[in-house]
């Protein structure tokens, strides 16, 4: 991996909290669906759907041995014709029980339609852990046991964000192997975060 490229992402989060910050609430997310051993649902908001999310959650699942990070995509618009795991539909929010975790992906408040949140208040009334990854703002920062709050404007943006969350949900506890496979996560994103461009031709 180029060094460079390493020091250049240091240097982007270098003063701020964004590395502390994405692996405190990775921990809370692994920690939750280790301990609670219930499944992990992920639902995005009509407009934005976290499917990178999903996919990287799965390879760390894999990656980690920890089968349990490999969530349930709820979908907004799914059909029953499409792919089995491409049909979860909201309602799968409402059968939401005692000792799953459910993470909500909402960019911005105005995304939050009223139905998504009161499917994820009834799950939290349920005993759902509720965790939110967004501009921490509206109503489902306040609703939630969790919250990343990825702020317009901030250093990174949420899709960075998300990269780094799902890295450092695949540590293994602090073991070295751990260790650098979250430093080599850190490196690819690094890569994609300063590439050049592509050739215009």
């Amino acid at each position: 991996m180029d060094a460079v490229r390493v020091a250049l992402l240091r240097e982007v989060l270098a003063g701020t909290e964004w590395l502390g910050s994405t692996r405190r609430f990775a921990g809370v997310l692994r920690g939750s669906v280790v301990a609670h051993g219930g499944g992990l649902l992920l639902v995005g908001t009509p407009e934005y759907e976290p499917w990178h999310l999903a996919a990287h959650l799965v390879d760390e699942a894999s990656w980690s041995g920890t089968p349990e990070l490999a969530p349930t995509l709820v979908r907004h618009d799914a059909r029953p014709s499409d792919p089995a795991h491409l049909a979860v539909g909201p309602g799968r929010l409402g059968a939401a029980r005692r000792g799953e975790t459910l993470l909500v992906v909402a960019p911005v408040p105005a995304s939050e339609p009223a139905p998504l949140l009161e499917r994820v208040h009834d799950a939290r009334r349920a005993g759902v852990t509720v965790l939110a990854l967004g501009s921490g703002d509206g109503d489902l920062a306040t609703m939630a046991h969790e919250t990343l709050a990825v702020p317009e404007g901030a250093e990174l943006d949420l899709d960075t964000v998300q990269h780094l969350v799902s890295a450092a949900a695949g540590e293994n506890g602090s073991s070295p192997r751990a260790r650098r496979r979250f430093r080599d996560r850190l490196s690819r994103l690094a890569e994609t975060l300063t590439a050049p461009p592509p050739a215009p031709w």
